[in-house]
């Protein structure tokens, strides 16, 4: 079985394709000044899409994602910003946590997996 890594690092690769499936590191709005969480968001899910792109998928292929909140008091701004971002029909399986992240500034993280 083959698989292939992209933008690879030290610690991790951005992009894992495995046969028909792909895996995407979680994707965080970090290096930006986004100061809240819709922006957070939608920076996250642009970044989603580019990844995506890269490897020969998009957001209609979506498979399993899971959303990582600092606070799940931001669940319905995070969910306004992502129901206008997914196509219709196309909703993965899902889960959405409260979690401690590795940058206070950071308010979301998302990890992807998808079909080619």
């Amino acid at each position: 079985m083959m698989i292939d890594r992209f933008r690879t690092g030290p610690r991790m690769s951005k992009i894992v394709r495995c046969a028909d499936l792909i895996f995407l590191a979680g994707q965080t709005s970090s290096g930006t000044s986004l100061a809240d969480i819709a922006g957070q968001t939608r920076e996250v899910l642009r970044r989603i899409d580019e990844l995506l792109g890269e490897a020969g998928s998009d957001k209609s292929r979506l498979l399993s994602v899971t959303i990582y909140l600092r606070d799940m008091d931001f669940f319905g701004a995070m969910n306004a910003e992502w129901e206008a971002w997914l196509p219709e029909n196309a909703a993965p399986a899902r889960a959405t946590v409260e979690a401690r992240m590795a940058s206070p500034d950071l308010l979301v993280e998302i990890s992807v997996i998808a079909a080619t």
